[in-house]
């Protein structure tokens, strides 16, 4: 009997052309796997060899912690604010401690696993994208090569941020669009970029919409596919405004994540761009895989392209909102994107050149090229995020954090440590601690993972910046340093989290009485009830119908200014 699947005599299906390993094709085929694997390898050692733990990871860490404590996913026991941005790296880290393992070390380590994960996926996506139809011969690094010259990608190789999940996802996610277009588990994939990172939904729309272009399926399953895709983040969205109030994580809120300042932006990109020649590697890129390019073969053109608007897009956008105070950092998710379809490239005579090109630029990107303020934060409020922690530890694979160069965190930790070791509830707000509202010790300080390490898990670890309490994040911007241009007055903190005892000295007590009377009015009393009343039903519902607004609320740094503000319609 002659089955109607069988191929035609001495040849395999094309499904699986792909998947075999090459009977003809010359001799550079048995070197496909190797270098597509290559890179990951060499991302492996070179993030390795520069694995660090920064002060933003931490601030996963103590979540992390108070979630194994049963306190739930917040920063601080009794307020619900959630200072995670990346939903799935924090779970993960979650699993990772459940086993007993350090918190921190499995973030670095963790970090580093899926980098090198998103570099091999990335290899055998291009393998897909250009071994199609049968096609045979090696592949060429290419695009890795500028990821693999460039020092800012080896540092966040690490970090304890979702970076490195970043990277798989988005790596995974684009192998799935190229090999699997059609299949509903690949709507999923490309649908987690929300829980990844918020920014990253603008990946999951483009991808979605070129999976969609591609498979054109009927109208029943495109509404099946979008239901696999959305499942999961609608899911936790409704879960997180009922929850914590909030439309999205409060570093989002404090950080303005909707506001424009394209020159900030501008010069955030020139600092990353700038020192590294940027235009050197993606000039040569261009030349060959333009339409114009004589080395340009035939690739299926949405899986190829999408990539590229996704990652324009994600730059655009991280222009948009003024950069980030990490070098480079926000910058590498998108250019990673952009580089996917020519992660690896064909053996043509064209690229080949655009591969020496490239591989003359990265070496000396790798060896010589460096930005001015190594090791220090630079003039505009932009830092070398690892170099100023490895001075400030003095060593050159800081974790856990005793920051030996940096005298104030010292002093704080001493400080946080001397106040847990007495009876009275402390308020650390200087270098004299006052009373405090609540008992155990309540810390402020910027530096919020530090202090969320040296403060125990039944204190408050309070930063004026906000990105993991919420008073400070509704303040208003004081036009500092990106990431970190809000900073609460001591007035306010003091009415929310000090006792109602004289406040300490320098501060004016007519100043902390306009502050406490704001806080008991209209907004102020509507923010602290969703963020630490007891969550019943009534107040998950309040706080999901309320979440607009309440993410919107903005008050002046003034309190008599908000108090005349807030109050108006109290009698």
């Amino acid at each position: 009997m002659t089955s109607t699947h069988s191929p035609a005599r001495g040849r395999p299906p094309e499904a699986v052309v792909g998947l075999l390993p090459a009977a003809r094709g010359g001799r550079w085929d048995r070197w496909r796997l190797p270098l597509a694997l290559a890179p990951a390898l060499v991302i492996l050692v070179a993030g390795f060899q520069r694995r660090w733990m920064s002060d933003d990871g931490h601030i996963y860490v103590r979540t992390v912690r108070q979630i194994l404590a049963g306190n739930g996913p917040v920063f601080n026991a009794g307020e619900r604010a959630e200072s995670s941005t990346g939903t799935l790296w924090q779970w993960l880290l979650v699993a990772a401690g459940a086993t007993g393992a350090d918190i921190a070390t499995a973030a670095m380590y963790g970090g580093l696993l899926l980098t090198a994960a998103g570099f091999a996926l990335a290899g055998l996506g291009a393998l897909r994208l250009h071994g199609g139809a049968g096609r045979r011969g090696a592949l060429l690094p290419c695009g890795a090569l500028v990821l693999l010259g460039l020092p800012p990608v080896w540092d966040f190789a690490t970090s304890g941020l979702e970076t490195g999940l970043a990277t798989c996802w988005l790596a995974g996610a684009w192998l799935a669009l190229v090999d699997r277009p059609r299949a509903w588990t690949t709507c999923a994939v490309l649908g987690l970029g929300p829980l990844v990172r918020p920014d990253l939904a603008l990946v999951s729309l483009v991808f979605l919409a070129a999976q969609w272009l591609i498979a054109r399926p009927s109208w029943r399953r495109t509404l099946a596919g979008a239901a696999a895709a959305g499942a999961l983040p609608v899911a936790y969205e409704i879960f997180r405004m009922g929850y914590y109030g909030h439309l999205m994580p409060l570093p989002g809120v404090t950080k303005e994540a909707s506001r424009s300042l394209w020159t900030r932006g501008l010069a955030y990109l020139a600092d990353f761009a700038g020192p590294y020649l940027l235009w050197v590697p993606l000039l040569f890129l261009a030349a060959v895989a333009l339409p114009s390019g004589r080395g340009r073969r035939q690739v299926p053109l949405i899986p190829a392209l999408a990539p590229v608007v996704a990652g324009l897009l994600c730059w655009v956008y991280v222009i948009k909102v003024g950069g980030d105070f990490m070098h480079a950092r926000m910058f590498l998710p998108g250019l990673l994107l952009m580089l996917l379809p020519v992660f690896l490239v064909p053996l043509t005579h064209a690229w080949t050149i655009a591969a020496i090109g490239v591989g003359v630029w990265a070496l000396a990107c790798a060896t010589v090229l460096r930005i001015p303020y190594e090791g220090r934060i630079g003039p505009s409020g932009v830092a070398d995020e690892r170099g100023v922690y490895v001075r400030q530890n003095a060593e050159p694979h800081p974790l856990h954090h005793g920051f030996a160069g940096f005298p104030g965190n010292r002093a704080y930790a001493r400080l946080v440590h001397e106040a847990a070791d007495g009876d009275a509830p402390a308020l650390l707000l200087g270098r004299t601690p006052a009373a405090a509202g609540a008992p155990g010790v309540t810390g402020i300080y910027n530096t919020l993972g530090f202090s969320g390490t040296v403060v125990p898990l039944n204190g408050a670890a309070l930063d004026p910046i906000g990105l993991a309490y919420p008073l400070a994040a509704h303040s208003e911007g004081i036009n500092g340093r990106v990431g970190h241009d809000k900073r609460l007055p001591d007035e306010w903190i003091v009415a929310d989290r000090g006792s109602a005892a004289a406040p300490p000295a320098g501060l004016d007590p007519a100043r902390v009485d306009a502050a406490r009377r704001a806080l008991r009015c209209g907004p102020f009393a509507e923010l602290r009830a969703a963020t630490r009343e007891p969550l019943t039903a009534g107040r998950f519902w309040r706080n999901l119908t309320g979440a607009v607004e309440r993410t919107s609320f903005r008050f002046p740094n003034d309190p008599v200014r908000a108090e005349r503000e807030a109050c108006a319609d109290t009698p």
